[in-house]
């Protein structure tokens, strides 16, 4: 299982809104197939594995890290196809919540006789999938919040001058991060003051993150770095109802999509734009806007994860914060996270945070 999971991260930021799922065929002790969901979401893990496995399937155990699904998609259900191949055990970490599924795919397998055995490393399953699970169970995709910062926990200067407070390693290593999410986002602010591209660079032809701009009134320009390449990579636009039409129009031009939610208070209602980019299948979002768009997703606790680049410089107070106010007034009320990763980068460190 442990294995299973490893080929199911592979998947990450390439299958949405498919869950990454990875396959194990076992047979007297070898591996005979193995698998992981295809990006796009299909082929899936179990499909893969037996393709591989061939003849070989027949009387192995599958160990697979979601329950296998029971429905009639663009694929047959794979729960059917381990039946057909002679599978004779399967071992799953998590029963699928997708009300299309949940139970229905352990079920078939048993009324077939074949044995199954389930929560064999839930917990590491569920932290995997934590993306597809919060987008099925809450409507919500799991947000990560990246910050870069000197160690006094400033994002730029009073000016502005930004770049670059972290080396080429922490810059890399962010790269690699934006793989593994479904879509990359930032706030008007951030977009007008660094005219960002948003993709992934220099690490070979990958699929592209989907890149977002929470634009209450659509004030960055359609003639700005992401318009001209909106053809090319996905661009969302989320805007609120007050956006002029002129601005709408020239964003539709270019190819990006435009998303309307509400607002509070003249900016975009966070709670109500993630909702809306979770219906439309995304259930991994990086976040790499400014301080007000970090202290506005802490603040509605609507983030998972915190990822830290931690350069060795102070900028001091006058220098921009990495987080807007919070609203606090007793440290007891502020959030405490759990340290999941640490890791040194060149002359910078990047830790990773959870909150809860």
């Amino acid at each position: 299982m442990a294995h299973a999971l490893h080929l199911a991260a592979r998947g990450l930021g390439n299958v949405w809104p498919n869950p990454a799922v990875g396959c194990v065929l076992v047979r007297e002790g070898q591996i005979v197939g193995r698998g992981w969901t295809q990006p796009g979401g299909r082929p899936h893990a179990e499909r893969r594995a037996l393709d591989q496995a061939g003849g070989a399937a027949q009387g192995a155990t599958a160990y697979v890290t979601l329950e296998p699904c029971a429905h009639y998609g663009h694929t047959p259900p794979c729960a059917e196809g381990l039946i057909a191949a002679g599978i004779a055990r399967v071992v799953t970490a998590l029963t699928d919540p997708d009300p299309r599924v949940a139970g229905r795919g352990h079920a078939m397998l048993r009324a077939a006789g074949i044995r199954v055995t389930e929560g064999i490393l839930s917990a590491q399953a569920a932290r995997l999938n934590a993306g597809f699970l919060r987008r099925v169970t809450e409507t919500l995709p799991f947000v990560t919040l990246k910050l870069a910062t000197t160690l006094d926990g400033r994002i730029a200067t009073a000016t502005g001058d930004s770049r670059w407070i972290t080396g080429p390693e922490a810059r890399r290593h962010t790269h690699l991060l934006r793989l593994t999410h479904d879509a990359v986002m930032v706030g008007s602010g951030t977009a007008l003051a660094d005219d960002p591209d948003l993709t992934v660079r220099d690490l070979g032809a990958q699929r592209q993150p989907v890149r977002i701009v929470l634009d209450s009134r659509l004030s960055h320009s359609p003639d700005s770095r992401l318009g001209g390449s909106a053809r090319q990579v996905p661009v969302w636009m989320v805007h609120g109802p007050d956006a002029p039409a002129t601005a709408r129009a020239g964003w539709a031009a270019t190819g990006a999509e435009l998303i309307e939610v509400a607002t509070d208070n003249g900016h975009i209602a966070p709670r109500g734009a993630l909702t809306a980019l979770a219906a439309r299948g995304l259930t991994r979002i990086l976040c790499e806007g400014g301080g007000q768009l970090a202290a506005s997703l802490v603040r509605n606790g609507l983030v998972q994860d915190a990822a830290l680049y931690t350069a060795g410089a102070l900028i001091g107070g006058d220098g921009r914060a990495a987080l807007g106010a919070l609203g606090l007034t007793r440290l007891a009320e502020a959030p405490r996270l759990t340290l999941r990763e640490a890791c040194r980068l060149g002359p910078d460190t990047f830790t990773l945070w959870s909150f809860g």
